[in-house]
């Protein structure tokens, strides 16, 4: 059967060393510090050669069937994934909190902590906190990480459905949606009154369960199955989306997600997962 591995790196020299490392096949270049090369042979098996290949080096590298390359839905984490920063902690700096509050949400990431409890917890430390903090944590705060503008226009364009998926907050996630491109978003929803936060969060809370369902939901509803879906995550709280979907993938993640993902972007911007799906540079939409 014939296997797609794609190796991605920003280290042109790195890059080399793991495709001669990996030794297998005809490296065919789709940009910058991006090649495929078409293999035969048992997926699991190539995984391993792959990542033995780019072991110690700073290259990304994913394996997948030749076929389905292209997906139909993404569906992407919006924290330390499609921005760089958790808008929580952000958000509770401007209440003297951000030390207390990273802890926790760095424990639910890394799956020690029930997402939906880890929550409940660090937003009840926000109660009496100003809403106009929310806009000056947006603006202050919140940048898309590099990559991420390209990732969404390019798949937009070639007629996939683009989904921002949070156990963040609608006033964030509507925000970044539209700075990116995103056709949709879902996320959690800070309860206010009075100006103020009030500590509490709308039930039931989009944690796990949630996302792994708006993937099923999405693909349902464009006729598609999870096969068809690229997810894309950091935390805990991701992992069910990313082993559900056809391609799902580990950006800059907590070790058991990365354990449990396709593949993995440590190195690479987000345009790596454009080139995992075989698009070439050239067809990169700005």
């Amino acid at each position: 059967m014939v296997q797609i591995a794609v190796f991605v790196s920003p280290d042109a020299a790195a890059l080399a060393r793991a495709v001669a490392a990996f030794g297998r096949g005809s490296p065919e270049v789709l940009g910058p510090g991006a090649v495929e090369i078409a293999v035969e042979g048992d997926l699991p098996a190539l995984h391993r050669a792959a990542a033995d290949a780019v072991l110690g080096l700073p290259v990304d590298v994913a394996v997948t069937p030749a076929g389905n390359r292209r997906k139909r839905l993404l569906i992407a984490d919006m924290d330390s994934t499609i921005i760089g920063c958790e808008c929580l902690d952000e958000l509770a700096d401007f209440a003297g909190l951000k030390a207390q509050v990273s802890e926790i949400t760095e424990r639910a990431m890394r799956g020690e902590l029930l997402f939906e409890g880890a929550l409940r917890e660090r937003v009840g430390m926000l109660k009496g906190l100003s809403v106009d903090a929310l806009q000056s944590c947006y603006d202050d705060r919140v940048r898309l990480n590099a990559g991420a503008r390209t990732l969404v226009a390019t798949m937009a364009a070639n007629g996939a459905r683009c989904a921002l998926v949070s156990g963040g907050f609608t006033f964030f996630t509507s925000r970044v949606a539209q700075a990116a491109g995103f056709h949709l978003n879902r996320a959690n929803t800070l309860i206010q009154a009075g100006g103020l936060l009030t500590g509490a969060v709308g039930e039931p809370i989009l944690g796990k369960e949630a996302k792994l369902a708006a993937l099923r939901e999405e693909t349902a509803a464009l006729g598609l199955t999870p096969a068809d879906a690229l997810a894309v995550g950091d935390g805990a709280n991701d992992l069910a989306m990313i082993e559900a979907a056809g391609l799902g993938v580990a950006y800059r993640a907590k070790p058991i997600v990365a354990a449990q993902a396709h593949a993995k972007i440590d190195h690479a911007d987000l345009t790596a997962l454009l080139y995992f799906q075989g698009y070439r540079a050239s067809e990169f939409v700005s």
